[in-house]
């Protein structure tokens, strides 16, 4: 008899428990595998600099590449003064929303979360500092008025807390209304809060750490991952618990678009492409046809006005800009007393330093100081000489051609009742004058009609 194992039927059955039990053998490796590209993925992005609308753009595309992915959690680190209100607010509104937990961690050592940074560690799902860093100081910066002077309501309106204005009070209340509803809704220090903001209070990695308003202190990334490995978070009301132990933050670069957008919306930057564009439409109105600086011009007005519309502008001053450039152009072709020009040197500085109002942030957006002197005195070369410059010459008389001749002294060769010939330059002309003329004479050249001159005694 032939053994079992010759048997058709009994080869496949143990052909398939083999393949099975391979199967079982390499699940855990194909688990680990599926871990590791899907929800133990972690990503990073590097928030740096004042918060605007290029950190909205950012951390928006950041949170729907994790989101797509299906990453554990996304790390924001963070060194901010402050920035926008109105950016800070939109990102609130992202970190809540985010359908992927946020990490928010101060880092590296020396780096802080100031002002709008305050907000966004509340708002966090994780909240971490690194060794070295602080927060706090989230209180809004004055509104109106010149620096040191006080304002018409600071007069009327004394309250008892510093002497702030009515409007004053009014914003710092809701700027702790909602720094509070934040630290409620992740039960981090309220108390500290209320300092933040109404005493511009900070705090060190350490010191928050152990007054809860920071949830992990982490010396580096890595560090940070494996802390808050089996953390509980709540995304949407549904608890979720971290994995990250062991998974590696992979840094998500910012497009093009996005680091474009942060260059031209600092206010400096915004300001010198504004200029490089009134320069350029200048030069190519007072000398058509060179094209290459209105076409430079155009562009920076255009990305200009782009950046200016990311920032809070105060559409007073720039009127006061545009006045000052008027004014000495005006100087420039009528030239008077100097009035014109000293009226618009004086616009244009107080236009560029009034340009940006700090009612939109809670951090000085402004022009800076050296800015302000240098494009003040180009401005003023620039329209006070090759203006003017251009001016002269288009009034200085030819000085090639036929139209030299014009105001030139001339002898009469031949002449005959109302025309005749005439030598001027070392050439003979046919002339022609409204009375008759004697042979050697000499004639004045008033004007030309074609090849003929016109000439009078």
């Amino acid at each position: 008899m032939a053994p079992a194992t010759s048997n058709p039927g009994t080869r496949g059955r143990l052909a398939r428990w083999a393949r099975l039990a391979a199967a079982m053998l390499l699940l855990p490796a194909l688990a680990a595998e599926a871990g590791a590209q899907g929800g133990n993925r972690v990503y990073l992005s590097e928030v740096s600099g004042a918060i605007g609308v290029a950190t909205v753009r950012q951390l928006t595309r950041a949170i729907e590449r994790a989101q797509a992915d299906r990453a554990e959690a996304l790390i924001v680190q963070l060194d901010t003064p402050g920035g926008l209100v109105s950016s800070t607010r939109e990102l609130i509104k992202l970190i809540i929303a985010s359908p992927v937990p946020i990490v928010i961690y101060v880092a590296p050592s020396g780096a802080r979360a100031a002002s709008a940074g305050t907000f966004l560690v509340y708002a966090s799902h994780v909240a971490a500092m690194a060794p070295g860093t602080n927060l706090g100081a989230a209180t809004p910066v004055q509104i109106g008025g010149l620096p040191g002077m006080p304002s018409p309501q600071q007069k009327d309106n004394k309250d008892g807390k510093g002497g702030k204005s009515a409007m004053e009070q009014k914003a710092i209340n809701d700027v702790v209304a909602m720094l509070r509803s934040l630290a409620q809704l992740r039960g981090r220090n309220a108390e500290f809060a209320d300092k933040a903001v109404s005493e511009a209070a900070t705090m060190t990695a350490d010191e928050a750490l152990k007054a809860g308003v920071i949830d992990v202190f982490a010396t580096s990334t890595g560090d940070l991952l494996t802390q808050i490995d089996g953390r509980k978070v709540k995304i949407d009301g549904v608890e979720k618990t971290l994995a990250t132990k062991g998974a590696k933050a992979e840094t998500l670069t910012p497009d093009l678009r996005t680091r474009l957008l942060s260059v031209i919306s600092n206010p400096n930057v915004a300001f010198l492409l504004l200029m490089i564009g009134f320069y350029g439409l200048i030069l190519e109105f007072w000398n058509p046809g060179t094209f290459i600086p209105g076409v430079i011009g155009g562009i920076s007005l255009i990305l200009a006005l782009i950046a200016l519309s990311a920032l809070p502008l105060n559409y007073g001053a720039l009127g006061l800009l545009v006045l000052g450039i008027g004014l000495m152009i005006g100087e420039a072709l009528t030239p008077g007393i100097g009035i014109l020009g000293v009226g618009g040197v004086v616009a244009f500085a107080a236009g560029a330093y009034f340009l940006f109002e700090g009612a939109g942030s809670d951090i000085e957006i402004a022009v800076s100081l050296p800015v302000i002197i240098g494009t003040t005195v180009t401005t003023a070369l620039l329209i006070f000489g090759v203006v003017a410059a251009a001016m002269q010459a288009r009034r200085r008389p030819a000085a090639a051609g036929a139209e030299q001749l014009i105001g030139a002294r001339a002898r009469v060769v031949d002449w005959q009742d109302d025309s005749g010939h005439v030598r001027a330059e070392g050439e003979v002309w046919t002339a022609r004058s409204e009375r008759p003329l004697a042979v050697g004479a000499t004639v004045r050249v008033v004007g030309r009609d074609g090849l003929t001159l016109l000439v009078e005694a």
